[in-house]
Order: structure tokens, then C-alpha cells, then sequence
């Protein structure tokens, strides 16, 4: 089965998070939820990416602020990571803390939960025929919702 782990920066970053699990449930990807900051507890944060990279999964990291989580998740594995920064608040997110990335690490950056949740579904599906059948019917879907709202307009 397909695996998604999202490592959260806080508990803070829960709505966010439960939104991209959300969508990789509509396409049966199994997500784990986990809690590490790569600033307060590096040293855990490390175990919890060896604990799953062996199985091929896909990280999506979900922390605001300076979003050091993509980075640093990155830079200690060789599986796809996904940088989701949450938006809002008090602080909101610094954009170029997940784009500015030093040679050797390169974490996707995807701005919005149902785009992360695609991208990591669309990679996992590379390797699963099933899963790639559900990317493929999704966006055909949201592309027969536009041409339904174009016809919805152009017939008054």
C-alpha cells in the first residue's frame, strides 16, 4: 500500500495537515501523522525519517514560520519530500525559507493542501498502477468541472 508521512512542525499545524490526509484518503493512500520540529528536536526528527524511508514513502512536511522542516527532512533522505508551509496567523509563512535551499537539498515546495496531497499521490502512483488510475480520474474530474462551468456561463 501507498504511504504518506506528514511531519508536522506543532500540533498548530493539525488543520493544515488534516487537510492533505484528507485527500490522500479519497485516494486510499495510508497517511501517518507525526510531530517533530527540526529546530527543538532534531535528533527525533531524524529517527522518525529512518523509521519510514525504507518503505518508500513520501514525506510532506507542514511547518510555518521559518519552515526548516522541508529542508532539514530533505536533506536526510533519499525519498521525495513535499513542503506544504501552513498560511495565517500571527506570523504567517515565509515563503522563501522553503524555496531558498542550499546545493544537495530539494524538497518540493506545494502551497496548497489538495496540491501537496496530488503531488505525493502522483509520485507514489509512478510505481502503483491503482493509485495512478485515481490521479488520472480526479483530474479528469476537476477538468469536467471547468468545462461544466464554462457551459453554465456561456448559456446565460
Amino acid at each position: 500500500m501507498s504511504r504518506v508521512v506528514i511531519i508536522m512542525g506543532s500540533k498548530s499545524d493539525l488543520e493544515w495537515s488534516n487537510r492533505i490526509k484528507e485527500v490522500l484518503e479519497g485516494f486510499g493512500v495510508e497517511v501517518v501523522m507525526r510531530i517533530s520540529s527540526a529546530h527543538k528536536t532534531p535528533l527525533v526528527c531524524h529517527e522518525i525519517i529512518r523509521k519510514y524511508e525504507n518503505e518508500g514513502v513520501v514525506f510532506i512536511t507542514v511547518a510555518g514560520r521559518s519552515n526548516a522542516l522541508g529542508g532539514f527532512t530533505d536533506a536526510q533522505t533519499y525519498c521525495p519530500v513535499i513542503s506544504c508551509p501552513p498560511r495565517g496567523g500571527l506570523w504567517d509563512v515565509d515563503i522563501y525559507s522553503s524555496l531558498r535551499m542550499p546545493s544537495g537539498v530539494a524538497p518540493m515546495v506545494v502551497t496548497e493542501p489538495d496540491g501537496a496531497a496530488l503531488a505525493a499521490a502522483k509520485i507514489l502512483g509512478l510505481s502503483d498502477p491503482e493509485l495512478r488510475k485515481k490521479v488520472q480520474a480526479y483530474q479528469e474530474d476537476s477538468r469536467q468541472k471547468i468545462i461544466k462551468a464554462d457551459e453554465e456561463i456561456k448559456n446565460g
